[in-house]
């Protein structure tokens, strides 16, 4: 795929590379600005799993202190 868009963009190598950065940074603006908001309410990043107990990380804390309980 790359190939076949390589091969039909104008221009020598140079002209070729300058529009191919050019298409990559208008993709990755159309993908931030456009595509990402869209999908983000989508995605389960706000589903949290975790119930009312310690974290883990200051249960393991205490433990250390000896003041286990």
């Amino acid at each position: 795929m790359y190939g076949w868009i390589w091969r039909h963009l104008p221009g020598n190598v140079w002209v070729r590379t300058l529009i191919s950065i050019v298409l990559i940074v208008g993709v990755v603006f159309l993908l931030f600005q456009y595509v990402f908001p869209w999908a983000e309410p989508l995605l389960p990043f706000n589903d949290v799993t975790v119930d009312g107990a310690a974290p883990a990380s200051h249960a393991a804390a205490t433990a250390l202190k000896g003041n286990v309980a």
